[in-house]
């Protein structure tokens, strides 16, 4: 649900565009992601890692990036 209020006044707002525009704010704040959609070859590469049996112990990528774990 994205509201667009481009050069109004806060004051010319309605209690319900002022209220969309609040919640708005704060998932962006929450999630910087929110309101974006996946690109579909990253949402099957996402399917496929889910569905693959293989894992990588976290100590094991740890390791790889030079991290102290």
């Amino acid at each position: 649900m994205s509201i667009i209020l481009k050069d109004k006044k806060v004051s010319d707002l309605t209690a319900g565009e002022l209220k969309s525009l609040i919640k708005e704010t704060i998932y962006e704040l929450v999630d910087p992601d929110y309101g974006l959609v996946l690109r579909s070859e990253i949402e099957e590469a996402l399917k496929k890692s889910i569905e693959s049996k293989e894992r990588i112990p976290v100590e094991k990528v740890a390791e790889d990036l030079g991290l102290n774990w």
